[in-house]
């Protein structure tokens, strides 16, 4: 029996017993920088996913796409059913109204160059839109300023309130016309007598409102007031204004399409350039096209003023908080 009498090294033996416990494979070398790109990746594999939107928040997104696309498409939909009535009406015999198309093509000048300048008397849309607005905004300006100082004098004083609202509730029943004659008189003028009925139509809600919101300022308002003396202009705009700002601004909304209303009717009668007077003389010069297209001109301005005083009064608002 021939017995192995090399001697074993105890290195031999560790080598063995750890290929044993790892069976035949060898530990592979690791390359330089290696183990940073295994950390590094380790490290991204740790991170959080990205979180996806709940599904509730994409359903509310959808909806309100919807809405505005409805929003948009509603109106367009009733514009085209309303120029279908429109059209199929003025086709009817004896009807003398020209329809959308006719409308269109018959003063299809006035609509593609309303700055046209050929004389005094002869003038784009342009000009007398211009020239309208020039004469409402200084009307609509002077009533606004007497209108709130007006308001807020009624609105703090009892007595005044007492001797004035009866006053003010009669003369804001009488028709914008009806103060045309009188300011002709006045003022012998067409231009100023024009304002002085633009004032005149829009001062009343603007003292009515802000009155209202004046009386209506909280009693705790007040009486902080009183604690920190607030007195004078700091009273008047830390405590008044911004209190009594709704109901203000709602008069001023309600004031700027009166005074709209009655720059047209005003101009039918003083004369020179303006949109009133050119749907007058429209009239006269039986171009109903013409009429058709400045009564369009006219709402889509007054429209656009409605909103700039609604957007003014957000902007107020969020200054205010």
């Amino acid at each position: 029996m021939i017995m192995d009498t090399q001697p074993k090294f105890p290195s031999q033996e560790k080598s063995l017993t750890n290929g044993q416990k790892s069976g035949t494979e060898r530990p592979k070398p690791m390359g330089p920088g290696l183990g940073k790109m295994e950390s590094r990746m380790a490290a991204q594999t740790t991170r959080p996913a990205a979180k996806l939107p709940p599904p509730g928040e994409d359903g509310e997104r959808a909806e309100r796409i919807r809405e505005r696309a409805r929003t948009f498409i509603m109106p367009v939909i009733a514009i085209f059913f309303i120029g279908l009535f429109w059209e199929i009406y003025s086709s009817r015999t004896g009807v003398t109204l020209p329809g959308p198309i006719k409308t269109v093509t018959e003063s299809w000048k006035l609509i593609a160059h309303p700055w046209f300048d050929n004389g005094p008397n002869d003038k784009g849309l342009g000009w007398h839109l211009l020239s309208s607005l020039e004469r409402v905004g200084l009307g609509y300006s002077l009533a606004a300023v007497v209108g709130v100082f007006l308001g807020i004098v009624i609105g703090k004083s009892a007595m005044a309130f007492k001797a004035f609202d009866p006053i003010f509730q009669v003369l804001r029943t009488i028709p914008p016309l009806a103060w045309l004659p009188i300011s002709l008189a006045t003022f012998n003028q067409a231009n100023p007598s024009a304002v002085f009925v633009i004032f005149i139509t829009a001062i009343w809600p603007i003292i009515i409102n802000t009155s209202v919101g004046i009386m209506r300022i909280p009693a705790d308002y007040e009486n902080v007031a009183r604690v920190y003396q607030l007195k004078g202009s700091r009273y008047f705009f830390k405590v008044m204004l911004p209190s009594a700002a709704p109901y203000i601004f709602t008069g001023l909304r309600i004031a700027i399409g009166m005074a709209w209303l009655a720059i047209v009717a005003a101009e039918m009668l003083t004369g020179g350039v303006g949109i009133g007077f050119f749907i007058w003389d429209s009239w006269n010069s039986s171009r109903m096209s013409d009429i058709i297209v400045s009564v369009f001109y006219v709402g889509m301005v007054g429209l656009v003023l409605d909103r700039i005083m609604a957007r003014i009064a957000l902007l107020f608002g969020s200054i205010g908080d």
